[in-house]
């Protein structure tokens, strides 16, 4: 989970409802040494293994560059998250085959019952895409 809560606020939602679910999730935040008690690394190349899957939620003008650094290390699976992506960013996940996605929250898929969160959820069944 990736953010940078020195310019935004670090997706706490995102990254407190994929430890929910029993994920192995680590805080990547160049910004700040820790995230709800827990240590986060400054870098994607400092994390204490390999990853399967990068949530980016950073300023939209960052998220190429964290793009770039996820297919460095062999990440297939992106997700960045509403209004982070950049057309630089797009291209460079098409031009690295990522399996890219993008342009909704994580938290619609992730949290359960009814919140705002549900309520984008059923919007975009109506509009076929969820």
């Amino acid at each position: 989970m990736v953010g940078h809560s020195a310019k935004r606020p670090f997706p706490r939602l995102t990254y407190g409802a994929l430890k929910e679910q029993g994920k192995v999730v680590f805080a990547v935040d160049p910004s700040t040494d820790e995230v709800d008690g827990d240590p986060t690394c400054a870098d994607l190349d400092s994390l204490p293994g390999a990853v399967d899957a990068v949530v980016i939620e950073v300023p939209q003008g960052e998220s190429a560059e964290w793009v770039r650094k996820a297919a460095a290390l062999g990440v297939r699976d992106v997700w960045l998250h509403m209004n982070t992506a950049s057309e630089e960013a797009l291209a460079v996940a098409r031009d690295a085959n990522l399996r890219l996605r993008h342009g909704t929250c994580a938290v619609m898929y992730l949290k359960q019952g009814f919140t705002y969160h549900s309520i984008h959820r059923w919007v975009n069944r109506l509009r076929g895409k969820y």
